[in-house]
């Protein structure tokens, strides 16, 4: 078999206009990642070290619930739904993909948010909505292409699947890790003494050391990005693309507004860090 040789799948079979939908909701999304990117760059998410106070982003609600409702909802209830009730592809590959999403998405939505120890108590409404919208979108193109696509019976043995499953579960290690790192900063519960004078911050932060943390200022972003770039390989698909490409959207940024943040609080920040991607970016 040639590496990447052709389509490994067959997506809608006699069915034109559901084939023409998906095409127009990757589409959308990705002009909602490149307008995300746009106004990411000129200014940075307003939460967490980047909160704006004065600005009004509706009524205050746990932080936990906010994360569950942006996350959880859209990424676990969504996606199992659309999986098993609108696609009708039931082979191992289907079941694979299914599982390392959900993997993902009952970390990222129901146990980080229960076991993070939050600097703020509550989130704006607005910010939890503005996480929800987007996840519905790509979640459902996701789930519907996944729950559809009627993969190769060979394909378990494809480099596409292979490499994909790979970097997905090297990416899920290092989101996992880097967030347990920034989880047992937050157990020292302002007893400063654990750190020496000039890797203390006067808003409560600290630098992290160790692992990824020595060559990127956010391997969370980094390892997360990795988890879809496999995601992306080894679904072959457009709906995996374009959810890649909003994830880098806010990533890039993201990183790079953290990135100058902890340089400008801090005075010895490792000057050889790089924000997102080590030795580039």
């Amino acid at each position: 078999m040639a590496l990447f040789d052709g389509i490994p799948y067959r997506l809608y079979a006699g069915s034109e206009t559901r084939f023409i939908v998906h095409l127009a909701l990757c589409g959308l999304g990705f002009l909602l990642a490149v307008i995300t990117f746009v106004v990411q760059v000129i200014s940075p998410a307003p939460y967490g070290k980047h909160e704006n106070k004065e600005a009004k982003w509706g009524p205050p609600i746990p932080q936990r619930l906010g994360h569950m409702l942006s996350d959880a909802l859209p990424g676990v209830v969504l996606f199992v739904l659309v999986f098993f009730f609108y696609g009708y592809q039931r082979g191992y590959a289907n079941y694979t993909f299914l599982a390392l999403f959900l993997a993902h998405y009952v970390q990222r939505g129901i146990v980080h948010p229960l076991m993070m120890r939050y600097r703020n108590a509550v989130v704006p409404l607005g910010i939890t909505l503005g996480g929800f919208g987007p996840n519905c979108l790509y979640h459902f193109i996701n789930a519907d292409f996944i729950g559809s696509a009627d993969y190769d019976d060979n394909f378990y043995y494809d480099p596409r699947f292979i490499l994909g499953i790979l970097l997905f579960v090297a990416g899920y290690i290092i989101n996992r890790w880097a967030d347990w790192k920034l989880r047992s900063l937050r157990n020292i519960k302002g007893d400063s003494s654990h750190f020496p004078e000039e890797e203390q911050g006067s808003t409560g932060y600290y630098i992290p050391y160790g692992g990824m943390f020595e060559l990127v200022t956010c391997p969370n972003y980094f390892g997360e990005l990795v988890e879809w770039l496999g995601w992306t390989i080894a679904t072959w698909s457009l709906a995996g693309l374009v959810w890649t490409l909003f994830s880098a959207a806010t990533f890039i940024p993201r990183s790079r507004h953290n990135h100058a943040w902890y340089k400008q609080q801090f005075e010895m920040y490792p000057p050889n860090r790089k924000a997102l991607i080590p030795c580039l970016l």
